[in-house]
C-alpha cells in the first residue's frame, strides 16, 4: 500500500499560494494537504475553502485536532523559530521557508532543538529544485565540461518586488538574505563549499531601508572562483525576472544559461543548445513559473524524504552553510575584507 504523509500547512499569504497549489498537485502522489493555518483569519478562512481542508488560527490548534506527518512553515522568518520548536517538540517534521531565520544565532537554535528531539528538519531552499538548476547539476555531474574552475551567478532585476512583499523596503537587510541566500546556495550546490568570501553592497533605491545591490566573490574550497551578483535595482529593457543566469567554466568546456532558460553547454570543440525549463502548470503563470515550478518540486523532495525516513538535500543542517555565506557577505561588506565564513559544529 502505498504510504501516505499528512500535510500541514503554515501560512497562507503571498507565496504560500504556490506551496498550497503544490501540495494540492501532490496529493495523487501520497502528499495529502490535511489542514491550514494563518494568524490572519480571512486568510486561513480563504486557503480551507479553497483547498477544502479544515483551517486554524493557531498552529498548536491544528496539531491538536489534525494528525499532521510534515508542517510546511512558510511564514515570516522572525516566526520561525518559535514555530520550529512547537514542531520538534512534538515530533513532527517540519520544512521551514527561506530565510531559516533573522540571525546566524537563531539558525542554530532552530537547528539544535530539531537535534534535542531528533525530530526531522528542512529548508524550504527552491532555487536548485527548479527545472532548469537539475539540468544544470546534471551536466556538471556527468563531467560534460570537466571540472568547474570559474562561474557568474546572476540575478539581477527591477521587477517592483515591494508590491507583492511591501515590508522589504523596510527589512534591516534585503537583497542578499532575501535573494542572494538563493543564488550563494546555487553556487554551493555547482561548486562546492566556500573557503572565504568578498561583498560590496550598494543601496541605490532611496525609498527603501537597506540594501539592494550586492555583488559578491567567492573562493571555493575546490580552487574554483565564483561571482554572485543580485540585485533589485537594475533597469533593463529585457528584465529576466525570476530568472536566474549562470556562466560556469570547466577545464573541459562550458555551460551558460540565458534568458528563456536556455542552456549552451560547449565541451570537445561542440556547442549544443537545449531549453531546460518545465512546462506551465494550471496553476502557474509567466514571468513567475520559473519559480513556482520550483516550490512543485521541492515539496516532493520533502514529502518523498519524510515519507522514506531521510533527510532532506537542503537539511537545516545543510542550510547552515547556505547561510554562513549570507552572514559572511554582510561581514565583508562592513569590512571591506575577505571573510571565511562560520562553521557550526553540533553539541555533543
Amino acid at each position: 500500500m502505498r504510504k501516505t504523509v499528512a500535510v500541514g500547512m503554515v501560512g497562507c499569504g503571498f507565496y504560500a499560494q504556490n506551496h498550497l497549489h503544490a501540495w494540492s498537485d501532490l496529493g495523487a502522489e501520497g502528499a495529502v494537504l490535511s489542514a491550514v493555518c494563518d494568524r490572519d483569519p480571512a486568510r486561513a478562512e480563504a486557503a480551507g475553502a479553497k483547498f477544502g481542508v479544515p483551517h486554524f488560527t493557531d498552529m498548536n490548534a491544528m496539531l491538536d485536532k489534525v494528525e499532521i506527518g510534515l508542517l510546511d512553515i512558510a511564514t515570516r522568518m522572525d516566526t520561525h523559530r518559535e514555530l520550529a520548536a512547537i514542531a520538534a517538540e512534538r515530533g513532527v517534521p517540519a520544512v521551514v521557508q527561506k530565510p531559516f531565520a533573522p540571525t546566524w544565532e537563531e539558525c542554530i537554535a532552530i537547528v539544535e532543538k530539531a537535534r534535542m528531539h531528533q525530530s526531522w528538519l528542512a529548508v524550504h531552499e527552491n532555487f536548485r529544485f527548479a527545472s532548469a538548476m537539475r539540468a544544470v547539476k546534471k551536466v556538471l555531474t556527468q563531467g560534460t565540461i570537466g571540472t568547474p574552475t570559474w562561474a557568474r551567478l546572476s540575478w539581477r532585476t527591477g521587477f517592483d518586488v515591494y508590491r507583492g512583499q511591501p515590508y522589504l523596503a523596510e527589512e534591516e537587510k534585503l537583497v542578499i538574505q532575501d535573494v542572494g541566500i538563493h543564488i550563494l546556495d546555487l553556487a554551493r550546490f555547482f561548486l562546492g563549499e566556500v573557503a572565504h568570501l568578498s561583498c560590496e553592497t550598494q543601496k541605490r533605491n532611496p525609498r527603501i531601508r537597506a540594501e539592494d545591490t550586492a555583488t559578491i566573490m567567492m573562493r571555493h574550497t575546490s580552487g574554483a572562483v565564483s561571482v554572485v551578483e543580485a540585485t533589485y535595482g537594475a533597469k533593463r529593457g529585457d528584465d529576466p525576472f525570476p530568472e536566474t543566469m549562470l556562466e560556469i567554466e570547466g577545464d573541459g568546456g562550458s555551460l551558460i544559461l540565458t534568458k528563456g532558460e536556455k542552456m549552451t553547454v560547449t565541451t570537445q570543440g561542440l556547442t549544443f543548445e537545449d531549453q531546460v525549463g518545465g512546462p506551465l502548470l494550471h496553476w502557474t503563470s509567466r514571468p513567475w513559473h520559473v519559480s513556482q515550478e520550483a516550490v512543485l518540486h521541492t515539496n516532493r523532495h520533502m514529502f518523498e524524504r519524510v515519507r522514506d525516513g531521510l533527510p532532506a538535500d537542503t537539511s537545516g543542517e545543510d542550510n547552515l552553510k547556505t547561510y554562513a555565506l549570507v552572514e559572511a557577505a554582510y561581514e565583508a561588506a562592513r569590512s571591506h575584507a575577505a571573510v571565511k565564513p562560520a562553521l557550526w559544529l553540533p553539541k555533543a
